[in-house]
């Protein structure tokens, strides 16, 4: 959940419900959209790095404000939020502002919750921070003088970014709320990639070594000299400063346990980190069994496809196969690359047989940095800005390519790009009529389980041609329900992070890179793991009643512009517009 920070005279200026007079539907609906677009613009101020992510550009120049007084503020806003919302009578509204009201509430609620848990005090990590703000670069257009000035206008203040974030550091030892050691340990190695003693090759730098041709050739130069001024003067020396910090004053301090049990108040944040993040009641203990099921049940399935593909030795020696037979990598990245590209390209014709509305925007294939490729996962997606200015991207991993196993791409660009995570956010984007915040809510059990859904509609498609295609898919199901055992396990039953690796590769035929990187991705981020495989199911079991219910009459390309309709959605609320479209069908075909 991005962050958001306070306006709060308006917020307390909404006035109360006036019981004596007759209700103004009107005039309540509009105080609630009045409260949408105040802490829209809240929220794209006090974070402009979420504005420039969706393309709005009016504070490219400058980084959010994690001092004490900030971070203050803006819980005192998020509260006021709430205080608002509580004396907007949800009578007064139709049923589609209730919904926006009460999801607007959810994401409030628990910007409020992370605060008071302390989040705030750990605020690096291998894969977010400031080892990685070189990043936002990719998510600029950089087409004329003002957008490299705002640029330059970043880098110039890192340094007070920097000192933020280790005040926080310091608060959180002092607290108790430090990271594993195990994933800091990550880190210096990161920031080594930003000490450099050449300017130019810097990441921050990578924005002026092709420069548009519509800016004169004095004023690139100027430019680009002054780039490489604030890189040497500011921007070294405070990632200097930090990986100091982190080696001689942090690291010595984390924990040598991984789990959030060990935090000051870990096992009640988790638990409440599983219904955020799955968006149901559902108990850690509950997902672990789950988890454990459905590991059983593709084992299952797995044992199948291993058949088909005559294979003659047990289910371990299989999988060793799978890791270790040169016919299934590539070793040269462009290969790597092209195939995925030549992937994304057999997808998009498929579509309109299984989608009623498609996208306008479009995505592209573009390779993971290299400062991050080495502790991040296979691959991620990007999404595009709000304003149609960027389109999305589909990110690969091309370090060690002979890592990365042929069997993988179908299903990791149907999960990353379509049908799965470019179609479902692009096309959330483009619900004019819902209040910006739903354009852009997170959902993680939706949108996750949404893309993992998609990896099963693959097969249908056609794009699973052989056995070991299909093995791959599975491999990526099973991945999923491993990480119900596997996060449950290390966040709430105070496993080893050895023992959820070794859980991991008994059951999956992922590559140790892999595997071992996964880990401690849920080590560092608890919870968010737990979403995937509890929205597919959902959808899954919805798709289960609407075709026993509607019989022939069953359409894929209805069913799935209704599970798309509505944007990013909790999945009590995706069951209740399914049963919705489910009985008026009934009742239109009656």
């Amino acid at each position: 959940m991005r962050p958001v920070l306070s306006a709060l005279l308006l917020l307390l200026a909404l006035p109360l419900p006036v019981s004596a007079q007759a209700p103004d539907k009107s005039s309540t609906a509009k105080d609630l959209h009045a409260l949408f677009d105040a802490e829209w613009e809240r929220s794209l101020r006090e974070n402009p790095v979420m504005a420039t992510y969706i393309g709005d550009h009016r504070f490219d120049d400058k980084w959010p404000d994690y001092s004490p007084a900030a971070l203050q503020a803006s819980y005192a806003g998020d509260k006021a939020v709430i205080a608002a919302l509580d004396r907007i009578d949800p009578q007064q509204l139709t049923p589609e502002d209730q919904l926006n009201r009460d999801l607007f509430r959810r994401q409030y609620q628990a910007n409020i919750d992370t605060y008071d848990y302390g989040s705030q005090y750990t605020p690096l990590s291998q894969r977010s921070g400031l080892a990685s703000m070189h990043r936002m670069a990719d998510v600029v257009v950089f087409k004329t003088v003002k957008d490299y000035e705002q640029w330059l206008s970043r880098i110039g203040t890192i340094d007070k970014l920097v000192d933020q974030n280790i005040a926080l550091m310091r608060e959180g030892v002092q607290r108790g709320q430090v990271p594993p050691e195990i994933i800091m340990q990550r880190v210096p190695p990161q920031l080594d990639k930003q000490i450099v003693t050449d300017p130019t090759k810097s990441p921050f730098y990578e924005a002026f070594r092709e420069m548009p041709d519509s800016i004169p050739a004095a004023e690139q130069t100027r430019l680009q000299a002054a780039a490489r001024d604030a890189i040497t003067k500011t921007v070294v020396p405070s990632y200097t400063k930090l990986k100091q910090y982190v080696v001689n004053e942090y690291l010595p301090k984390t924990r040598e346990t991984v789990g959030l049990w060990d935090t000051p108040n870990g096992e009640a944040r988790y638990a409440e980190l599983a219904r955020f993040y799955t968006t149901t009641t559902l108990t850690p203990d509950e997902i672990h069994e789950i988890g454990l099921k459905e590991v059983a049940r593709i084992r299952g399935e797995m044992m199948k496809v291993i058949a088909k593909t005559g294979f003659k030795g047990s289910f371990d020696e299989f999988l060793t196969y799978l890791r270790t037979d040169p016919k299934f990598r590539y070793t040269d990245p462009k290969e790597l690359l092209q195939a995925y590209e030549a992937m994304a390209k057999r997808v998009d014709p498929k579509l309109p047989q299984y989608f009623g509305k498609l996208p306008r925007m479009p995505y592209g294939v573009r390779r993971i940095a290299e400062q991050v490729a080495p502790d991040t996962t296979t691959a991620y997606y990007q999404g595009p800005a709000m304003d149609g200015k960027r389109a999305g991207y589909y990110y690969v991993n091309l370090y060690k390519p002979e890592e990365r196993p042929k069997y993988e791409i179908p299903v990791l660009t149907i999960h990353e790009a379509v049908p799965g995570h470019h179609l479902q956010i692009s096309l959330a984007q483009e619900l004019g009529e819902l209040p910006k915040f739903r354009r852009d809510f997170e959902a993680t059990a939706f949108v996750e389980g949404w893309a993992l859904y998609s990896e099963s509609l693959g097969e249908e498609m056609g794009f699973y041609e052989d056995p070991y295609d299909k093995f791959g898919q599975l491999t990526y199901e099973m991945w999923r329900a491993v990480r119900l055992v596997v996060d449950t396990g290390l966040h709430h039953k105070h496993w080893t992070r050895q023992q959820a690796i070794d859980y991991f590769k008994a059951n999956a035929a992922k590559t140790e890179l892999d595997i071992i990187n996964e880990i401690d991705r849920y080590i560092g981020n608890p919870g968010q793991a737990l979403a995937y495989k509890i929205g597919e199911l959902k959808i899954k079991q919805l798709r289960g009643e609407a075709t026993a219910q509607l019989g022939d009459q069953f359409d894929i390309r209805a069913f799935h512009d209704v599970v798309l309709g509505s944007g990013a959605i909790p999945l009590d609320v995706l069951e209740a517009n399914v049963r919705r479209w489910i009985e008026a069908t009934r009742a239109a075909l009656q």
